[in-house]
């Protein structure tokens, strides 16, 4: 196997917790270098003082850029209790008027997930949504294409709303274009609600207050923030990871990518 093998020295990885857990054991056994890129439940905060424009948009492309298959994704929305009700139905709105269709069209919004097997388990996450109590404020159908468009495994993108932290929904990974809201009373409440998870990739706010957003870039248990701007997008020549359940070792992208393959050395000498 490639991880028993004594040739491979290090071993970059991205992918699932439990597929990163075992090879960090693997490695260990035998001192190898790794580095792990892993899941996410991403939180995205927003505060009474968001634009709500700008707060709708962030959220429409965290949770649905690449159909919401990104580790970086946002599929935590924690609306404070002023914006909230305006936050949702602007929201929903918004969904409603996506086209979901083949991606390579002009003018689709969102594309098929990726396989039967993503259809399936997103399915599955929207039933259970519904079983904890979570209301589905819209989207969450299979869309059949009927031969009327390319084949795919087409969703449309599913919104809950008052949903509570300790649910599955949103303590899991979905990958899919679902997305839950959590109301929070205030902003230190909505803080505590977005480190409340074994992950910590990234984590987004919106709001106008400086102040709020400068605490949250300290404070936020995430390897990446974003002020007023989506999660799921994120340069490349900057550093790539997170913390907790989402990362381990050296950063991805950037500068920092460099330490990982590099072996320090020390040398001393005596003319």
């Amino acid at each position: 196997m490639l991880l028993d093998d004594k040739r491979v020295n290090a071993i970059s990885f991205t992918g699932s917790v439990a597929t990163g857990q075992r090879i960090a054991a693997a490695c260990v056994a035998r001192m190898a270098k790794f580095q792990l890129e892993m899941g996410g439940k991403n939180p995205m905060v927003v505060l009474d003082d968001a634009d709500l424009n700008v707060a709708v948009n962030a959220a429409l492309n965290s949770g649905f850029f690449s159909t919401g298959q990104r580790c970086t994704a946002s599929s935590r929305l924690i609306v404070t209790e002023g914006i909230h009700d305006r936050f949702v139905a602007a929201l929903a709105e918004r969904m409603q008027a996506l086209k979901v269709d083949d991606a390579r069209k002009a003018g689709t919004d969102v594309g098929p997930v990726v396989d039967d097997k993503q259809l399936k388990q997103d399915l599955e996450y929207i039933a259970i949504g519904k079983g904890e109590g979570a209301r589905l404020v819209t989207g969450g159908e299979a869309i059949e294409r009927n031969g009327d468009g390319a084949p795919g495994y087409y969703l449309r993108p599913a919104l809950f709303a008052e949903t509570s932290a300790a649910m599955r929904i949103n303590r899991e990974e979905i990958f899919g274009p679902v997305m839950s809201v959590l109301r929070a009373g205030d902003y230190e409440e909505a803080l505590a609600m977005a480190n409340d998870t074994e992950f910590g990739l990234a984590a987004g706010i919106a709001t106008t207050s400086l102040k709020h957003a400068t605490h949250f870039k300290r404070h936020s248990q995430a390897g990446m923030v974003m002020v007023n701007l989506p999660t799921a997008g994120v340069d490349y020549h900057v550093p790539f990871g997170g913390r907790k359940g989402s990362s381990y070792g050296p950063r991805e992208q950037g500068r920092y990518a460099a330490e990982f393959y590099t072996t320090v050395k020390t040398a001393y000498t005596q003319a």
